[in-house]
């Protein structure tokens, strides 16, 4: 019996403030992977919570349990072949720690991209009105604001998206994959 080595999965997991251009990112790379006819899944913070994590708030436990589901998602699609672009704010260092230590058990590719962008330029962005709304009085708990986000100790990559384009910072993901032979 002949078997086929399976394709390399990875998890790529961009954090980063809201309206930090984490989702144009991650889609912009995941059509360019989907083009050259790679497994791909973008696994949007949004949509998960809409879904897989309906029904959790915003305490620091909720949020927590929320990115350790997202974790999951991603380790188990990766180890099996599926290159997954986590985009998700995911502020504590504590549960990106254990996302990381989930896919070091299983020796699944895990690269965490801290998407850079300041406080201000993502209030100028305002891609869904939350800072507005929160200047307003309409919303606490605004990460990076009036909630904390604890930035990535030791990234694998940065992306200063004050200074590039959302398709130049997809290309550099894109290089670090290559780089590392995931592609």
């Amino acid at each position: 019996m002949t078997t086929t080595a399976r394709p390399a999965g990875a998890t790529v997991w961009l954090t980063g403030l809201p309206s930090a251009g984490k989702t144009t990112i991650a889609r912009l790379l995941g059509d360019r992977l989907k083009a050259e006819g790679r497994r791909v899944e973008v696994l949007d913070g949004d949509e998960i919570r809409r879904f897989l994590s309906a029904g959790l708030g915003f305490s620091r436990a909720d949020r927590d349990t929320n990115v350790r589901r997202i974790g999951l998602v991603s380790e188990v699609l990766a180890r099996n072949g599926v290159l997954c672009v986590v985009p998700v704010i995911a502020p504590y260092a504590d549960s990106r720690e254990a996302v990381r230590a989930r896919h070091a058990a299983s020796a699944t590719p895990y690269i965490e991209v801290h998407v850079a962008t300041p406080v201000e330029v993502c209030g100028e962005r305002d891609v869904k009105g939350l800072y507005a709304k929160q200047a307003a009085g309409e919303l606490t708990g605004l990460t990076g604001v009036d909630d904390p986000y604890e930035p990535p100790a030791d990234p694998a990559l940065v992306l200063r998206t004050r200074d590039q384009t959302p398709r130049e910072s997809a290309d550099t993901v894109y290089a670090v994959l290559a780089e590392r032979g995931l592609l």
